[in-house]
């Protein structure tokens, strides 16, 4: 094969004929352009068409979307066909705007006539071999019919459980015969896989079920990851899961479960094709609880109707997409040497790192190393600010020394600012007078995060005292960059940070070496001083980052000993805890639009509140917190009041500053809302607020808040601009 080295292996992981079509739909014609993605469409659906004129295997559309090619409309089109764009988005692009579909520019360039035939020669080979190798499943159906066995259940079951469960033929078509026919297929049957069915014990089971498992991963349905058909107790529905037990989780409680659940759900489909499958909710199987649990923990699935089942090549080809993306999860698995159900949930690992910070003789107030980790979660970067000497800095060595990032190997990496900074090279690098490339301290440690062996493990960068230069100044490339973010495959990337022409000038580039970026591995945080010796934030870095403020201090909280039963090891941290699930709000809107609306309803409120001074935020701002509300949400760290008050402490007060009357009435209706007492006399509270804020000055009975860590800091905004005519966050 002349192929370039770029484009050999594009086909290595298939679950489907989607990819190798769409190289054939996007390389038809003379000419190779950037094509216009309704047209794409076409010639995608074209090709399975040409195919079924001819008698020739076909892969068919996913069963929620259509029983046939012919029969899609071209929204239906475009989203079967965003799963092979994803899947091969090293190569090609996906311009929105413009809705079309093009080979990337470095890509592009290599595309002679030549490689040209040759990659279509590839693709055409790759799919003749695809449909070979699931010929062997539809011979293996000559001599049984799955559908036929799943509309047998579907039409009998109901009756069935009238009667005695006892030698009945329902109890046996259900634990013998369909296990046995799934075992005889080959992708099945030539892999460690435990298929097994029930229809209940001594008693008809609610739903029954038949799965495979892996013997690697679990070899019981109450708990680790696997393969089944759930039939729905009305029996008018059958699914094809991919799923979870939650028999054993749901032990811990619920909550926990259901947190647990919900993490592996999003890692899993992270690292995963699932072509053709549904990652949504609209799963009914019971109406008791045990139904909303299956919900809960279900990675992907296929819906069949009783009144509509597909054919038994369709069900075959769903269930092999399936077995193979199981397969590709228990290699993952194995590489990890790790097995899910052993993994510590978020909380854990969380309680785990407050043990670890609290033997090395430190204790910080309730609740903020969960927030930390929310912040992080929601955006690589975030700001401690405070008084000097509060540990901020130390909060982020030990946070990182928890997760087995320390200076030692490399994982941490402590950066003093220094006045003088005024633009990017004294971060990022520079060339000198002789052309070559000086790499700065961040691109240094990028440099190691960025190699593959790393890709799994965390790494922390702690600017300190960051706001003693202008941070627009030497900070504002990489705040444009994190702006940059999207998808690459399983990745989040960034543009070029430093491109390869400059690494190659530096020393330290290989054959292997390409433009570097800010891989999704690294976390930035940075420590400033609330004080007249440091510069002011602009609202475009408060946009960007958490900042958790440290400035109530209790002077009288002493290290205490653990108990001995307290384990104060590390945790081995990997970079998947804190990386980001959604970069977009719709990633995650499917699935949490009623949260979403929820919060975004919540900051509507505020936004009322902030027009009136020009600092009402826009969507950055929305989707940042409605990110930290889900993650909150999906872990069970915050009570929902509590996380949302730290999100109007953290990304709405820091914008506030003034000395106006405009500015006073903001930060009294804020107060008023923030204590659940919006109704009060504004305008008399505005002429003179000291009764809000008394009753936070120290000996005082505190007032009951609705969201009280901001109360109290709008307390002393508010106190300053009555004592002093301004006010700031920033003011200590």
């Amino acid at each position: 094969m002349t192929l370039p080295q770029t484009l050999q292996g594009i086909f290595k992981n298939k679950q489907r004929s989607y990819k190798m079509v769409l190289i054939l739909s996007l390389t038809e014609g003379e000419k190779i352009e950037t094509i216009d993605l309704d047209r794409i469409c076409e010639r995608f659906r074209q090709n399975f068409l040409d195919r079924e004129s001819k008698g020739l295997p076909i892969d068919n559309p996913p069963t929620y979307l259509g029983d046939s090619w012919s029969s899609l409309g071209s929204g239906q089109l475009k989203t079967i066909i965003q799963n092979p764009i994803q899947a091969l988005s090293d190569i090609v692009e996906y311009n929105p705007a413009e809705n079309s579909l093009s080979f990337k520019p470095d890509i592009q360039r290599l595309l002679t006539s030549e490689v040209i035939r040759e990659l279509r020669i590839y693709a055409a080979q790759e799919l003749r071999a695809y449909y070979l190798s699931t010929s062997q499943s539809s011979d293996d159906l000559k001599n049984f019919s799955l559908r036929i066995y799943f509309q047998q259940v579907m039409d009998g079951y109901l009756q069935a459980k009238k009667e005695s469960i006892k030698q009945h033929p329902m109890d046996h078509l259900v634990r013998k015969a369909i296990p046995q026919e799934l075992k005889r297929l080959d992708f099945i049957s030539n892999s460690p896989f435990i298929v097994e069915g029930s229809v209940g014990k001594g008693n008809w089971a609610t739903i029954p079920w038949i799965a495979i498992m892996d013997e690697n991963i679990t070899n019981t349905t109450q708990k680790g990851q696997y393969l089944v058909y759930l039939f729905s107790e009305d029996m008018k529905a059958l699914y094809l899961s991919f799923a979870q037990g939650v028999t054993e989780p749901l032990k811990e409680g619920k909550k926990k479960a259901y947190s647990y659940l919900g993490q592996v759900v999003k890692e899993t489909r992270s690292i995963l094709p699932l072509e053709g499958t549904r990652k949504d909710k609209d799963i009914f199987l019971t109406t008791n609880s045990l139904g909303e649990a299956y919900q809960e923990s279900t990675i992907a699935y296929y819906k069949y109707e009783s009144h509509n089942l597909p054919t038994d090549e369709q069900i075959v080809a769903d269930l092999k997409n399936m077995v193979d993306n199981y397969r590709l999860y228990a290699q993952k698995v194995e590489r990890e040497d790790v097995e899910p159900e052993d993994q510590m949930t978020v909380s854990e690992t969380i309680k785990q790192v407050q043990t670890y910070i609290q033997s090395q003789g430190f204790s910080y107030p309730d609740h903020l190393i969960e927030n930390f980790y929310l912040s992080l979660k929601t955006k690589p970067f975030a700001i401690l600010a405070g008084i000097s000497g509060t540990g901020k800095t130390k909060l982020v060595k030990l946070f990182a020394e928890a997760l087995d990032a320390t200076e030692a190997n490399g994982q941490f990496a402590l950066i003093p600012v220094r006045p003088d900074w005024s633009d990017p090279s004294d971060l990022i690098g520079y060339t000198d007078l002789s052309n070559q490339f000086r790499l700065g301290p961040l691109t240094k440690v990028l440099l190691e995060a960025s190699k593959p062996e790393n890709h799994h493990k965390p790494y922390f960068i702690c600017l300190d005292e960051m706001n003693l230069a202008r941070v627009e100044h030497y900070f504002s490339d990489i705040l444009s960059l994190l702006e940059t973010q999207e998808w690459n495959g399983d990745d989040i990337v960034t543009n070029p940070i430093v491109k390869k022409e400059q690494l190659v000038g530096s020393n330290t580039a290989t054959d292997d070496t390409e433009d570097l970026r800010i891989p999704d591995n690294v976390f930035l945080v940075g420590t400033v001083n609330m004080d007249e010796t440091t510069h002011p934030f602009s609202k475009k870095v408060l946009d960007r980052a958490n900042t958790i403020e440290f400035n109530y201090i209790d002077l009288g909280n002493f290290p205490e000993a653990l108990h001995a039963e307290e384990s104060a090891e590390r945790v081995v941290g990997k970079s998947s805890i804190l990386r980001s699930d959604y970069l977009k709000l719709q990633d995650a809107y499917g699935e949490y639009a009623e949260l979403i609306r929820e919060t975004t309803g919540r900051l509507s409120e505020i936004n009322d509140i902030l027009e009136g001074i020009n600092s009402h935020i826009g969507f950055r701002v929305r989707d940042a917190v409605s990110f930290y509300m889900i993650y909150n949400e999906r872990f069970g760290l915050l009570p929902k009041d509590v996380a949302f008050d730290h999100q109007l402490m953290q990304k709405i007060l820091p914008r506030i500053q003034g000395s106006s009357h405009s500015v006073k009435q903001v930060l009294v209706e804020l107060y008023l809302l923030c204590l659940g007492r919006p109704e009060q006399n504004i305008a008399s509270l505005v002429d003179d607020a000291s009764e809000l804020y008394k009753p936070w000055r120290r000996g005082a009975e505190l007032p009951k808040a609705k969201y009280p860590e901001s109360a109290r800091k709008l307390a002393f905004m508010l106190r300053r601009i009555e004592e002093d005519g301004f006010t700031s966050f920033w003011l200590s």
